[in-house]
């Protein structure tokens, strides 16, 4: 516009001056003298957008904005509002165009200005940042989500203590769940929003002025939004046009998107977070009924136990465990569902992770079993048959059943050793046992819950047990469990049993010996190829402690008529563990007398066994017979066993484990003429074996197994099985180390004497017992460390006496030695001319 006249009057010129400044926006007719007037900093501002918005930013006047931003840093607010009020009619104006070009200006700003003043201008870049994702163009939601993650990346260098992400976390939220309609825009919507979730978490998480993000109200929109993501996109395809076209972050599906985004989010998750970010995880697979399927709940919980803390995990499966106890009432394939992704959460942490609680995770699944067993026969979750109640599968709740099994194993093999027995401990003392807990607490399934419940906790103690590595059996089998265990091998229950023999291998079982016992034959041993290592002196002591159990249970189990070619096959496993992991030669010659004992067993008339179990026992015996003898290897021994083979298999192969344990035995109507060379004489394997050294005495002795109060579980009737006694003596002192004392005349006035002395000796010696065991455990510990000192202070004495006794100077030729003053001196004895007693030498 041209300047006025010279001439022309000053208050025309003012006139015309004002006008100027007032039109300054129309088009170019702005002036020079206008735009010396406006401030610096918005001529900058104004000076980056060129006429085209297709030329993008002038770079050299950004640089010079730039500049002039770092030195005048108290400007930058200012900056920060004019750019906001420009987008801010472009916004409306719908020229996009300047507002790209406005949104590069403020990243470049923010990126280049770290100074103290940078949180006003903050405000002015969110405020603009909000508008863009209020608005409904997809570009425009795009661009400040990007704009947003770059912010994100900053660290600054000042706190903000004013500052909210309550809308940007709701809006990322809401563009995760977009329904836009066409497919490629929807993905990059959700992206988007995904991303910007994760800059929200990157920008708060470690910023305490800020509002926490791991409140409930903040987890329950981020966590939905990415398992949303995480579900739909299990089966969706990529829509990228080619791999060769399409850059890094295109390729990259949501999927992996919000799978980096929910590791995250979970790595930085400290100890007091975890449970209000696995919480929503929780509510979302109930809401949207994902228990079912399992696969999807177990990839989340993997992606959880794998990005959490390591410390961290026993947190996530107490979650569980509670998430488990509040659905009892649920169905059970969503019952199964928690359990499963519990099986994989306790495979996936670290041994020892499962915390402090370890008894209370092992309760938590024996209620849930217990329940499950009760929903089963009763055929509803609340004990009544009301037209209202949910309708019970058998089926789907024996599939749970089976898998909080499995999950008890799986937590049990994370447990070091010194907790596996407690938790062995604990489900021993949860089974119910007949007679003292006659149903199932608080349920109405009766005598057969109390039977279901019996098979699926020993079925968890098989779990428990199965690969434990063990090198004390007196650690690994103490009395407290060993004795309950062995009480239910009693039982009528085949089944029971069977499960018993199965805990019992897991635990004798230290060097992988099982697999090759599975399968009764007549075979060469070095077939076999086992590892047999040198008896140490806890399996001996063990072995004394409680080997006439073992045997005892073992000969009682073949007598069972119940038992079938699974009982028969473990109990052989267990005498072949028995002969290589504990025998020595003391048990080894129990274990031969207890196969000849069970030979007896098949040839008595008394008991009623069918007559497979009878062959059943004979195959048994000959094939641990042949077992054993190549293990002594003694040849006369060994010669006689396979003579009586070589016979049976000739006249009888009944009586041979090749053909009774096969699918379709080939068996006699009767038993009545097994005699003669088809038998083991034990009077021929006491010969043989006595010139190897091997005690005859006790060979020549036939095994009778010792009855006791444990029968009462077999249920029983017979009285003679009641009162039947116990001949031997030697199951407690060996016969070679103590004296034999002179038969004694038995009349009837000392077997009178005998019947009523036996009840009040027995009555003095269960109150004795009574008496020691009170006193140990409520004495003070000083009181029991003076009483074991008395005693070792006892024992001494006693040696020292046998000392005195036994080492004496030898006699000399000439009497003793004269010494020099007339006075007789002893000659000292070496050590190794000493004779020791028997009772001082071990």
């Amino acid at each position: 516009m041209p300047l006025p006249a010279p001439d022309a009057p000053a208050s025309q010129r003012l006139a015309l001056d004002c006008r100027t400044l007032l039109d300054h926006r129309v088009g170019k007719g702005v002036c020079g003298c206008c735009g010396a007037l406006r401030p610096r900093y918005k001529r900058l501002v104004d000076n980056i957008f060129p006429e085209d918005p297709e030329d993008g930013l002038v770079k050299a006047n950004m640089e010079k904005l730039t500049f002039y931003a770092l030195s005048a840093p108290e400007k930058l607010d200012r900056i920060g509002a004019y750019l906001s009020e420009r987008l801010s009619r472009d916004v409306a104006r719908h020229r996009y165009g300047y507002v790209c070009i406005a949104m590069e200006a403020l990243d470049q700003l923010l990126m280049a200005c770290h100074c103290q003043s940078i949180n006003l201008f903050v405000e002015s870049f969110l405020k603009m940042v909000r508008k863009l994702l209020e608005s409904d163009k997809p570009s425009l939601q795009i661009l400040g989500t990007n704009s947003f993650v770059k912010f994100a990346n900053i660290e600054e260098d000042t706190p903000s203590y004013h500052r909210s992400y309550d809308f940007f976390v709701s809006r990322f939220s809401e563009m995760c769940h977009s329904s836009f309609e066409d497919p490629d825009i929807r993905t990059k919507i959700r992206m988007a929003g995904i991303r910007g979730l994760q800059g929200v978490v990157r920008k708060t998480v470690n910023d305490e002025l800020q509002a926490n993000i791991w409140d409930p109200q903040h987890m329950d929109k981020i966590v939905p939004s990415l398992l949303f993501n995480l579900q739909s996109g299990e089966h969706s395809e990529s829509r990228s046009p080619s791999p060769l076209q399409a850059t890094e972050k295109e390729k990259e599906s949501p999927v992996e998107l919000t799978e980096r985004c929910f590791r995250e989010l979970l790595g930085r998750a400290a100890y007091g977070n975890i449970k209000n970010a696995v919480t929503p995880v929780l509510m979302h697979l109930d809401n949207h009924s994902l228990w079912e399927g399992k696969t999807f709940a177990v990839c989340c919980f993997k992606i959880i136990m794998y990005s959490i803390q390591s410390q961290h995990s026993h947190l996530v499966i107490q979650q569980l465990l509670g998430h488990l106890d509040a659905n009892s009432k649920n169905s059970a394939k969503v019952r199964a569902g928690i359990v499963e992704v519990l099986l994989e959460a306790a495979a996936i942490a670290a041994s020892g992770s499962v915390g402090p609680t370890v008894l209370e995770v092992f309760n938590t699944l024996l209620r849930q079993l217990r329940l499950s067993v009760d929903y089963e026969l009763t055929g509803s979750y609340d004990g009544s048959t009301n037209i209202g109640t949910k309708i019970i599968k058998a089926h789907e709740e024996r599939q749970l059943q089976e898998a909080v099994i499995r999950t008890i194993g799986s937590f049990a093999n994370t447990l070091p050793t010194y907790q596996r027995s407690e938790v062995m401990l604990f489900i021993m003392g949860k089974i119910p046992v007949p007679g003292n807990y006659p149903t199932l607490p608080s349920t109405g399934s009766g005598a057969e819950g109390t039977r279901m419940i019996q098979i699926m906790l020993l079925k968890s103690l098989v779990q428990v047990t199965a690969g434990s590595q063990t090198t004390n059996m007196l650690t690994a089998l103490p009395s407290s469990f060993l004795e309950p265990l062995l009480s239910f091998s009693l039982t009528e229950d085949p089944e029971v049993r069977l499960l018993v023999l199965q805990i019992l291998l897991s635990l004798i079982d230290r060097h992988d010996n099982r697999p090759k016992f599975s399968k009764i034959s007549i075979s060469d041993i070095s077939v076999l190829k086992l590892k047999v290592d040198k008896c140490s002196r806890q399996d001996n002591l063990f072995m004394k402690k409680h080997g006439q159990h073992l045997y005892r249970h073992i000969y009682l189990g073949c007598k069972e008529p119940s038992s079938g070619r699974q009982h028969y096959e473990t109990l052989f496993a267990l005498l072949g563990l028995l002969s290589v992991e504990l025998a020595n030669e003391e048990v080894v010659v129990d274990l031969i007398r207890l196969a000849l004992a069970l030979q007896d067993l098949a040839l008595s008339t008394d008991e009623a066994l069918p007559v497979y179990n009878r062959c059943a026992v004979h195959a048994l015996a000959a094939a641990y017979l042949n077992l054993i003898c190549q293990l002594t290897t003694v040849p006369a021994f060994c010669q006689h066993i396979h003579e009586v083979i070589e016979v049976r298999q000739k006249e009888s192969p009944y009586l041979l484990p090749e053909d009774v344990f096969i699918d379709n035995p080939k068996l006699p109507s009767s038993l009545e003429k097994v005699e003669g060379e088809v038998l083991f004489l034990q009077s021929k394997i006491t010969e043989v074996l006595g010139g190897s050294g091997y005690n005859t005495e006790r060979l020549a002795t036939p095994y009778v197994p010792q009855y006791t109060d444990e029968d009462r579980l077999s249920k029983r009737k017979s009285i003679g099985e009641t009162v039947s006694l116990q001949v031997e003596v030697e199951s407690r002192n060996s016969p070679e180390k103590e004296e034999r004392t002179p038969a004694e005349e038995i009349t009837f006035e000392t077997l009178k004497n005998a019947i009523v002395d036996s009840v009040g000796m027995e009555e003095q010696e269960r109150e004795r017992r009574r008496q020691v065991v009170e006193k140990f455990q409520k004495a003070p510990f000083e009181e029991i460390a003076a009483h074991c000192g008395a005693r070792a202070t006892l024992l001494q004495s006693k040696l020292n006496q046998i000392f005195e006794i036994t080492i004496r100077p030898p006699p000399s030729p000439s009497g003793t030695i004269s010494s020099g003053y007339g006075q007789s001196q002893s000659r000292s004895v070496p050590i190794y001319e000493m004779k020791f007693p028997d009772l001082c030498v071990y």
